[in-house]
């Protein structure tokens, strides 16, 4: 009989390993396609099956498919996110062309073009910032002149808060500005960038599968004008009132973009108004959403995922209710990291779920302003919310690490 294979298109460097592991839990056989595998350190250290394929083209992912129909029985494809988020259009491609559950990829694409979401959501009458779409110096310029400093500017298309930044006066935005249309910032098509008036309040994450909220979290971010995530927190500090405006926002969210299938991220300030979207990711959120959905609730959020892509029942209820916290180590200056310790004392402190470094001794250390800037995470969980920031606290303070600044020019 032919195995049950689950096909990946691209991996993740931090989510990618549990997909491979959930996949065998549930008895299929994963198999990665990839542009480059060697660039995903598990599959080489767990054994899993790679293919190199350009991922880019579709015809050749479905060719390299097809030949993989003789072996294997293909259950399900999923496709992970990049920096243009391609992959998951990618994958909801290939499932129509073989016929297996998967998302429209129509609206995957539509949601990940930043302006066109917007337009979308404003147009169904969902709470969004005011916004402008720019393409060269001058238009970013008037568009922040109408909506009124400060803004957010940002790159239409992107992931993981890459080239956003927060512009509090003409200089940052000048700045800024001249850092994404100079060379720096990589584009996957003609630079078109986002200018949004910046909605201030504190910060929630929906996590959906399927048209079900499963969870609200809550998360802070590190001083700006970047948007480097520092700590999250499930589930989040709401009253029933605010968790239900959060949790029908998001439900708006889903009928307007057309998505309802699979998993999907939307993140939200609450102002003023109340609950304002500031994006809605049609995919799993990154690292440590997952873990700290199970730890939460006790729903794997990789594994319904899954056992959703090969059309069986997902088993979505929560199994218990506790505080679940993650804390990202970040470093507060460039150079090249001489030490970096503590983990096996944070791991030892009861209640802490996980302990990583994601760098080694002696890696350079450029900071980005972005997700590349974490270094590391500790995740914990306890029944009550003291008791878990008590744990996530004492296993913080055991890590340290050393970075010695880069030498200045004619040093």
């Amino acid at each position: 009989m032919a195995r049950r294979a689950l096909i990946l298109v691209e991996g993740h460097t931090r989510m990618g390993l549990q997909y491979v592991q959930a996949a065998q839990r549930l008895g299929l056989h994963p198999i990665t396609l990839s542009s480059d595998p060697a660039q995903y350190d598990y599959l080489a250290a767990e054994g899993s099956e790679a293919i190199r394929v350009d991922t880019d083209n579709l015809d050749s992912l479905i060719r390299e498919c097809s030949r993989l129909c003789a072996p294997h029985d293909i259950a399900g494809i999923i496709g992970f996110s990049r920096a243009d988020e391609s992959a998951c259009v990618t994958a909801g491609k290939l499932c129509r062309h073989f016929d297996l559950p998967g998302p429209n990829p129509t609206a995957i694409e539509r949601c990940c073009d930043k302006f066109a979401q917007r337009q979308l959501l404003a147009g169904a009458g969902v709470p969004v910032p005011a916004y402008r779409l720019a393409a060269n110096a001058a238009e970013v310029e008037t568009s922040a002149a109408e909506i009124g400093l400060p803004v957010i500017v940002k790159p239409a298309v992107g992931s993981g808060s890459c080239g956003v930044r927060l512009c509090r006066n003409v200089d940052e935005l000048a700045e800024h500005t001249t850092y994404l249309l100079g060379g720096k910032h990589v584009w996957p098509s003609a630079p078109r960038i986002l200018v949004e008036e910046f909605a201030q309040g504190p910060y929630y994450e929906a996590d959906i599968m399927g048209n079900e909220v499963i969870a609200i979290g809550a998360a802070e971010f590190g001083p700006p004008p970047d948007f480097v995530f520092r700590e999250f927190t499930f589930p989040a500090p709401l009253n029933d009132n605010e968790y239900k405006r959060i949790a029908d926002v998001s439900l708006d969210c889903l009928r307007a973009l057309d998505l309802g299938w699979g998993p999907t991220n939307i993140e939200f300030r609450w102002t003023k108004r109340g609950p304002v979207v500031i994006e809605v990711n049609p995919r799993l959120a990154g690292t440590p959403d997952p873990e700290l959905v199970q730890l939460a609730y006790g729903v794997d959020l990789i594994s319904e995922h899954i056992k959703l892509a090969i059309g069986d029942e997902c088993d979505l209820h929560r199994r218990h209710s506790h505080t679940a916290a993650a804390r990202i180590l970040v470093p507060d200056h460039d150079g090249i990291l001489d030490w970096i310790s503590g983990d096996t004392r944070a791991a030892a402190v009861p209640g802490v779920a996980e302990v990583k470094f994601y760098v080694e001794p002696k890696t350079p250390v450029v900071r980005k302003g972005d997700y590349r800037d974490w270094i590391g995470h500790v995740i914990a969980a306890s029944p009550s919310v003291a008791r878990t920031e008590a744990i996530i606290q004492r296993a913080f303070d055991s890590i340290d690490w050393s970075i010695t600044p880069f030498p200045t020019p004619g040093e």
